[in-house]
């Protein structure tokens, strides 16, 4: 369940976190100059969508799992403060989150839980003027691209983020910024492949998708 939960924080922070991305100051200039075509793909693409809606699926692996586990699903996302997964392969796994509140729903258990000022953290943390300054402390990134993607891998340099990841691979489409896939790998062996497809953007989503229980 850890991995659900991980998956929404990064989630909520990818487009600010990207467009923020620099690179240690030894790069070559070749380098900088890849890294100011996607920041400003990545700009561009938060002020033209707002919204959108796909299917994703989720590939789980570990040295304790005798076969890689697959979920597939479907999601809709609105802004970084609202977003709706439903994953119906193998099993039935309902996940909201909206505002402050995520909600976890299987076998007709919901668990809820307050994490909107985890997330405004982060978001804050990634979003001030000492942003860059903050992930070259943080991790040691390099970008690559092919013929459709681009590719940046982040890689913990600090016990902040080293206690619980190994490294985080994001690509992103060449053509409109969009995520393809999110890939984490974490200290505790789960190795998780996110390969996202957006079918929709700005599409207007009905308010009750986002829709979530609060603590009582």
């Amino acid at each position: 369940m850890q991995t659900i939960p991980r998956f929404r924080l990064l989630g909520a922070s990818l487009f600010t976190l990207l467009a923020l991305l620099s690179f240690p100051v030894e790069l070559a200039a070749q380098t900088d100059d890849l890294l100011s075509r996607v920041w400003a793909g990545v700009q561009q693409a938060q002020k033209n969508y707002t919204s959108s809606c796909g299917t994703i699926i989720e590939t789980r692996t570990s040295s304790l799992m005798v076969k890689p586990l697959v979920l597939r699903g479907k999601f809709c996302a609105e802004g970084t403060t609202r977003f709706a997964l439903d994953y119906f392969e193998p099993s039935s796994m309902r996940i909201r989150f909206n505002e402050n509140y995520l909600n976890v729903t299987t076998g007709g258990n919901t668990e809820v839980m307050e994490i909107g000022k985890s997330v405004r953290r982060a978001e804050s943390y990634f979003g001030r003027d000492n942003s860059i300054g903050n992930l070259k402390k943080q991790f040691t990134v390099t970008v690559q691209e092919d013929n459709r993607d681009y590719q940046m891998k982040l890689v913990p340099r600090t016990d902040t983020f080293r206690r619980s990841l190994n490294y985080m691979v994001i690509k992103l489409d060449k053509g409109d910024f969009f995520p393809r896939s999110l890939e984490v790998d974490g200290k505790s062996g789960v190795n998780s492949v996110f390969v996202i497809d957006v079918t929709s953007m700005n599409p207007k989503i009905p308010a009750d998708t986002f829709e979530v229980h609060k603590p009582e």
